[in-house]
C-alpha cells in the first residue's frame, strides 16, 4: 500500500504543480517528511499522511486485506 500512497501523492502534488515544499507548507508537515512519503518510506506517521491527503480530498484508512484461500 504504501507505493500506492507514495505514487498518489506525487502524481497529485506534480497534476496540481505544486513543488515537494509548497505541498508541504500547505499541509503543515516537514519538507522531510513529504521527500520520504514520496519515496516510499514505510514508517509514517498516519496523521501527517492524512494531513496530506486530505489537500486531495482523500484519507488513509483500515482496508480489509484479502484472505488466502487454504486448499
Amino acid at each position: 500500500m504504501q507505493n500506492q500512497v507514495a505514487r498518489f501523492t506525487k502524481s497529485r502534488r506534480k497534476t496540481l504543480g505544486l513543488t515537494q515544499t509548497e505541498l508541504a507548507e500547505k499541509a503543515g508537515v516537514g519538507l522531510r517528511f513529504v521527500r520520504d512519503l514520496e519515496q516510499g518510506k514505510t514508517t509514517l506517521r498516519m496523521d501527517k499522511v492524512n494531513a496530506i491527503l486530505a489537500l486531495f480530498g482523500h484519507e488513509a484508512g483500515p482496508v480489509p486485506m484479502p484472505q488466502e484461500t487454504s486448499q
